[in-house]
């Protein structure tokens, strides 16, 4: 990935996300399912977004959360070296904070490239602030260089968690924040996994888990924490999967083996 990859990715983003403050005001809100919740903002944004990527690169794959563009190629999902490289789009991450006025939603853009995803753009549009990231070549936010906290103390982290929609009292997800509240000094629930992904890559957070987000979701967001230092695996300590993203992100390895021996067995 180079540096005309990251300016597209910035541009569509920026396209996006002005389709987005358009209509904050005057959004047209139907329901995916239970408490899901979709707006004219996303699939406007995504189509601002579609047409920038695709226009540009048309031999690239494309997945988006809308319209149902869901799923890689299968050469794609596999790592084949000879699959093309692929948008993985977002158009809006913290649907439910859109609709409701609030802020904390992004739009987010990674490139999953030779089995790994490789660039990241993520824009909050009500603060103007633009995280990015390359692989191996370090995390920015609107061009200064991001780094994670160095927090290693479980009582002394701020984490942020992400719970599906229509998540029930009995849940596991529910367990594991109860067991992480009793551990960490406080304990957020912010709604956008892109940004709350960033937030550690900047510091603003110490460790954040999800458990029930999509690719899109995380995508952008972890090529940004990586490369800011932080530590992603699995939330159980295992591989983490681009495709299935079930995870636990941490400022040091040392917060992330407390937090992971919270969060495994749930």
């Amino acid at each position: 990935m180079d540096s005309a990859h990251l300016r597209l990715a910035v541009d569509a983003a920026r396209a996006g996300a002005a389709e987005l403050m358009s209509r904050r005001d005057h959004r047209v809100v139907s329901e995916k399912g239970p408490k899901d919740l979709v707006t004219d903002a996303d699939l406007a944004s995504q189509k601002a977004i579609r047409d920038l990527l695709v226009g540009a690169y048309p031999d690239y794959a494309f997945v988006g959360e809308e319209e149902g563009e869901n799923d890689p190629p299968a050469s794609v999902r596999a790592g084949d070296p000879d699959a093309p490289p692929c948008w993985v789009v977002d158009p809006l991450d913290g649907t439910v904070n859109f609709v409701h006025r609030l802020q904390s939603f992004a739009v987010s853009i990674g490139l999953y490239a030779a089995g790994k995803m490789r660039l990241g753009v993520i824009y909050d549009p009500t603060r103007d602030e633009m995280f990015t990231a390359i692989d191996g070549q370090g995390a920015h936010c609107n061009d200064q260089k991001m780094s994670a906290s160095g927090c290693t103390d479980i009582e002394e982290s701020l984490v942020a968690c992400s719970f599906r929609a229509g998540v029930t009292a009995d849940s596991p997800e529910v367990t594991r924040f109860v067991k992480v509240l009793e551990k960490c000094r406080s304990l957020r629930r912010l709604g956008s996994c892109a940004l709350n992904m960033c937030y550690v890559a900047d510091g603003r957070l110490d460790g954040y888990w999800a458990t029930n987000v999509a690719a899109w979701d995380s995508a952008a967001g972890t090529v940004i924490a990586r490369e800011s230092g932080a530590i992603l695996e699995g939330y159980g300590g295992q591989e983490f999967d681009d495709w299935n993203p079930k995870f636990c992100v941490s400022a040091t390895p040392e917060l992330q083996s407390l937090l992971t021996e919270q969060l495994s067995g749930t």
